[in-house]
């Protein structure tokens, strides 16, 4: 049965990664289902003493009611065979197994993550019955001492159990699903392990609180099962993120882009240095330069053609004042982290010491550095703003 249930697992988890990478995503916005599968059961919290060996297996059937893309609700049952060997006082209870099969039936609600991935994580809570029948069960009291042989041997019981767990469903086609899932129960009496310390005033359909104390028995299951969908409502609208676009019609594209496409636009550079020269005035320095026209595409440290002419009158001021030092300053827009910025805005001004350079200027007198987005000259994040704060700056030294 382990080999089976590991034989399973690993099926499911190469089942998973075939289907990440899937773009068909189906949802309805509401549907049916019915699932079966593989139960593993086990004892968490038990009377008195600890497990030595145990043996545990079981199935169930459910059917599921998923009222939205993330809400749902099911009905289960579920059959879970568990036999223990407990140990107590660092001696094995001679040999002898306390065996029981429940049969559990149980409503609960589960919440989808993310119902529109080819996989979904989702939250169980609910509650539900436990029929069982223990066998060879032993009653201690206290202080561990034997009291019974029979109070609790074949007796046939029946408590509430409040159920939490999580899982996940794997798609696998359109209408089935890969379903695992682990859930903790907390009885309402402490009798599935054929061990009752408690005397009968804690007994109830809450018998001595779900959550409190260590007087009700509690034990956890791990599912893994089909899970098909045999009704399904309308395609999700919530999904259409995935499965609202249509098939792209590129022969409509390329016609609009023939029908509304222009010449390329012939821009003269030798007209806009002689401007900026006629404009600038004659050469001189200031402590800070902001340099107007030396700016920068999204994400780039290469110069635009329309910085050529700004940056051959930076040079000639340069080399009209030879004694003059400057700190080449690099600055980006607002978008990206710290550490993206500072590296994308040291390449700048490293781009334009390396023009400067070439035309003359001597590198010992240029330095650089990358302010990244701290010193911007407009707080504002329309794309004209941005643009003119991916700019350089001169200061004097």
């Amino acid at each position: 049965m382990k080999n089976l249930f590991s034989i399973l697992s690993l099926s499911a988890v190469l089942l998973f990664m075939s289907n990440s990478f899937a773009q068909d995503r189906f949802v309805a916005s509401d549907s049916w289902a019915f699932g079966f599968g593989f139960t593993y059961p086990m004892y968490v919290g038990i009377n008195g003493a600890s497990l030595n060996t145990s043996e545990f297996y079981g199935g169930h059937l459910l059917i599921q009611r998923n009222w939205s893309e993330h809400v749902a609700s099911r009905i289960k049952a579920s059959y879970n065979h568990v036999a223990a060997q407990y140990y107590e006082n660092y001696i094995a209870n001679n040999g002898e197994y306390v065996s029981n099969n429940m049969i559990t039936g149980d409503l609960d609600l589960l919440y989808y993550f993310n119902p529109c991935e080819p996989w979904s994580l989702f939250l169980v809570t609910g509650i539900g019955v436990n029929y069982n029948k223990p066998e060879n069960a032993i009653i201690y009291d206290a202080l561990g001492n034997e009291v019974s042989e029979s109070e609790l041997n074949e007796e046939s019981n029946t408590g509430a159990q409040f159920n939490l767990g999580a899982g996940i469903e794997i798609r696998i086609g359109e209408d089935w699903r890969i379903r695992g899932e682990g859930t903790y129960h907390t009885m309402g009496n402490s009798k599935i392990d054929g061990r009752d310390t408690r005397d009968g005033s804690q007994d109830g359909f809450f018998g001595g609180s779900f959550f409190g104390g260590n007087s009700n028995d509690s034990w956890i299951h791990a599912d893994l099962g089909l899970l098909y969908y045999f009704s399904k409502g309308e395609p999700s609208k919530y999904c259409q993120l995935y499965t609202g676009i249509g098939e792209v019609d590129y022969n409509r594209v390329e016609d609009i882009v023939r029908r509304y496409q222009t010449m390329p636009t012939e821009v003269d550079y030798d007209r806009i240095c002689e401007i900026v020269k006629k404009c600038m005035g004659p050469a001189k320095m200031e402590d800070k330069w902001v340099l107007v026209g030396v700016n920068f595409d999204f994400n780039k440290a290469t110069l635009r053609p329309e910085s050529y002419a700004v940056l051959d009158n930076a040079a000639a001021i340069l080399l009209a004042h030879k004694d003059v030092s400057v700190e080449i300053q690099g600055h980006t827009d607002q978008i990206g982290s710290d550490k993206f910025n500072d590296e994308l805005s040291l390449k700048r001004a490293e781009a334009v010491k390396k023009y400067l350079v070439a035309k003359g200027v001597d590198a010992g007198r240029l330095t650089t550095s990358g302010k990244g987005k701290r010193e911007l000259l407009f707080k504002e994040s329309d794309p004209e703003s941005r643009f003119y704060n991916r700019r350089v700056e001169f200061h004097v030294k």
